[in-house]
């Protein structure tokens, strides 16, 4: 196992145990701003977060934001930035999905146009998409990302497994390739461990072959906050 790979498992790991340590409630609504959410987090963080993050089927992007939660004034500056970004991203990205999580931003790249059936190859419709995102995170500079490759549930969950970190890392050199920091990008595979659908059917199958993108701060902005707030 590479370095990398033992750092992106050791990063959902955390993201997964915030996650169920905080026995989140109601999942989120899309593109909603989340400014004023972020600078309520703190002595009641899991009474606000609890409005805004799920368990089910996207637990680790939306963990992987949560592990980055400041709250206070530095939450809320945080925030600021997010919705200016999201609202940004909205605008770029047509296929794809932008919601305001927490402190962060979670993307979900449309299933229709990203992968063909046992596939990681991008299809082209996708890459401009991408290269859009790419060019947003390189105008912020102070933030993360985890990518998050899924499948559905046909073949082995060995096989689906490998299939998407695969597809995780198809999306990551699409994005490092066009100028985002290698530093700032973790990659991670959850095989078919989290569908958004049925497996039952075609279309829901087509769905859950998809990509995640978390943004969230990173730990220096964080710092840099914290220290200035307080």
């Amino acid at each position: 196992m590479t370095a990398l790979s033992i750092r992106n498992r050791l990063h959902s790991a955390v993201a997964l145990a915030i996650v169920a340590a905080l026995g989140f409630g109601q999942s989120g609504c899309s593109s909603v701003n989340n400014t004023g959410k972020g600078a309520g987090v703190g002595a009641a963080a899991g009474a606000v977060i609890g409005g805004v993050i799920g368990h089910g089927s996207d637990e680790t992007t939306k963990g992987a934001i949560i592990g980055a939660v400041v709250g206070g004034t530095a939450g809320a500056i945080i925030g600021a930035q997010m919705d200016k970004q999201a609202k940004e991203l909205e605008e770029e990205l047509e296929d794809a999905k932008i919601e305001r999580v927490g402190e962060g931003i979670r993307i979900t790249m449309d299933s229709a146009i990203l992968f063909d059936f046992n596939s990681a190859a991008i299809r082209p419709e996708s890459r401009e998409s991408l290269m859009k995102l790419a060019e947003s995170l390189r105008e912020y500079p102070n933030t993360d990302l985890l990518v998050v490759g899924h499948t559905d549930a046909s073949g082995s969950e060995e096989y689906n497994q490998r299939l998407s970190e695969r597809r995780a890392q198809s999306a990551a050199d699409i994005l490092l390739s066009n100028g985002v920091e290698t530093s700032r990008v973790l990659t991670e595979g959850r095989g078919e461990l989290e569908p958004v659908e049925t497996n039952d059917t075609e279309m829901g199958r087509q769905a859950n072959r998809r990509v995640e993108i978390a943004i969230y701060a990173n730990e220096e902005y964080r710092e840099q906050l914290e220290k200035e707030q307080g």
